[in-house]
């Protein structure tokens, strides 16, 4: 029943935070496409978003996923060194021409593979999470699966569309920004996505990012650039300003330049009409009393404090209310709801956070409350 409890408490409060997405008055030339908050994964436009859709080397998102993953969880370091497999360097399209054989280092490898879309990098790389390309692609499924994307399918780690079964290659912009949202969590990745040019073999390899945006829009974080004539010219786009981070993917566009266009107008009208707001209260929530607690003060907590996406029409008119009972009577539960804060806004609820115990409280055995009481008795002055 507790557990049931605390379900529906989550599932209002996402609810509750996650606003409903205002007609975006905005034309965009790429057939599929979505804006998405990086945050909150709110939907700020969409267009065509599930069409299932080949996506080129926007692929390498979800290869980037699992890389990173892999070496969060330390089934893979950051000092390894990456060898090329024969299939590796038989990669054709985007490559850095990797010998079988060659060595690289993990940080070049991945440099090459966010900067210039190396599928003979990805490809490495794959086989060295994996032990195979194969392998490695059954993980991106699983993944997909695991995160709920209904659109796709992956064939291969790199988003060729030469290689057998490419036509069953598959995703949507829908699905390719939850996988952007879960990579940009990662903040080491943007060491990478966010360069322009560098090198590898020690200077002797140029890389230039494939991503125009990184170097002409301002505040510019990523993420991936792909092409192959099935699947157009494809862009998962993110970038952050005023600590709000937006993720615009757009599919299947007639040319390099709609592509970009279309997403620099979905990021200008995402920083243009909405913003992030804390949810921390005006000020700071109070000690309550406890009576008949083995602690005579307990510490409430929000139970979660991220920020909420508002509209930017709505901020001056932004309100915070809490709702706290003057004292608790103990027992209390660790993760007990204790009062709620509400953020409206312009009369209308955008939030309602519930507010739990920080720690649980026991209740005073009656031997513990009779020494407690003997002990304020002694303690008392005497009556002259």
């Amino acid at each position: 029943m507790k557990t049931w409890i605390i379900f529906l408490l989550s599932l209002s409060l996402t609810l509750c935070c996650t606003p409903t997405a205002v007609a975006a008055e905005i034309e965009i030339a790429a057939p599929s496409a979505i804006l998405m908050d990086g945050a909150t994964g709110t939907v700020l436009f969409e267009k065509n978003a599930h069409e299932k859709l080949p996506p080129a080397s926007v692929t390498k998102v979800m290869t980037l996923l699992l890389v990173m993953e892999a070496l969060d969880s330390g089934r893979i370091r950051w000092e390894d060194t990456v060898t090329a497999s024969d299939a590796a360097a038989a990669k054709g399209g985007s490559q850095i021409y990797l010998e079988a054989g060659e060595q690289m280092s993990m940080e070049d490898m991945l440099k090459s593979v966010v900067i210039s879309s190396a599928n003979d990098c990805a490809t490495a790389l794959a086989e060295h999470v994996a032990g195979s390309e194969s392998a490695f692609v059954e993980r991106m499924n699983a993944r997909a699966a695991e995160l709920g994307l209904q659109d796709t399918h992956f064939v291969n780690c790199t988003g060729l569309d030469d290689e057998p079964n490419a036509a069953e290659h598959l995703t949507s912009a829908y699905d390719l920004a939850i996988l952007s949202r879960e990579l940009l969590r990662h903040e080491r990745i943007k060491d990478y996505t966010t360069i322009w040019m560098d090198t590898v073999r020690n200077g002797q390899f140029g890389l230039s990012n494939t991503n125009k945006l990184v170097r002409f829009y301002e505040g510019a974080t990523g993420l991936k650039t792909g092409y192959t004539s099935a699947a157009g010219h494809c862009l998962a786009a993110s970038a952050k300003r005023d600590g709000m981070e937006l993720i615009a993917v757009v599919l299947h566009c007639r040319s390099s330049a709609e592509r970009f266009e279309s997403a620099k107008a979905l990021l200008n009208y995402g920083f243009a009409n909405y913003a992030l707001v804390s949810t921390d209260p005006d000020t700071p929530l109070p000690l309550l009393p406890v009576s008949l607690g083995t602690e005579p003060y307990l510490h409430p907590e929000l139970q979660q404090s991220s920020p909420i996406l508002v509209q930017k029409g709505e901020l001056a008119s932004i309100q915070k209310t809490v709702d706290l009972p003057p004292s608790l009577c103990a027992p209390i539960s660790q993760g007990q709801q204790i009062g709620t804060l509400s953020i409206t806004a312009k009369g209308k609820a955008l939030a309602q956070i519930p507010i739990v115990a920080s720690s649980s409280i026991d209740r005073l055995s009656l031997w513990q409350l009779t020494v407690r009481i003997l002990r304020r008795m002694s303690m008392a002055e005497p009556m002259s």
